[in-house]
């Protein structure tokens, strides 16, 4: 199984919102925005965090793939 954050990326631009500004309001560093950039796993911490300086829930964010699918 894999994750995929693509739902992150297009909530950001439809709010407008760089990916520093993110990680100003949910007070992460910019390795985690790395590590979500390559859709690695990060912690519930990290995606709570996300998602309260977002005002949505962690399906508005991720995504899981089940192996053999191809990530969209």
């Amino acid at each position: 199984m894999a994750v995929s954050y693509n739902k992150l990326w297009k909530l950001l631009i439809d709010k407008k919102m760089k990916k520093k500004e993110l990680q100003a309001a949910a007070g992460i560093s910019s390795s985690l925005i790395t590590k979500l950039g390559h859709d690695e796993p990060v912690t519930t911490t990290v995606l709570m965090k996300i998602c309260a300086a977002l005002q949505c829930d962690i399906g508005d964010i991720m995504e899981i793939i089940p192996d053999g699918q191809k990530k969209s």
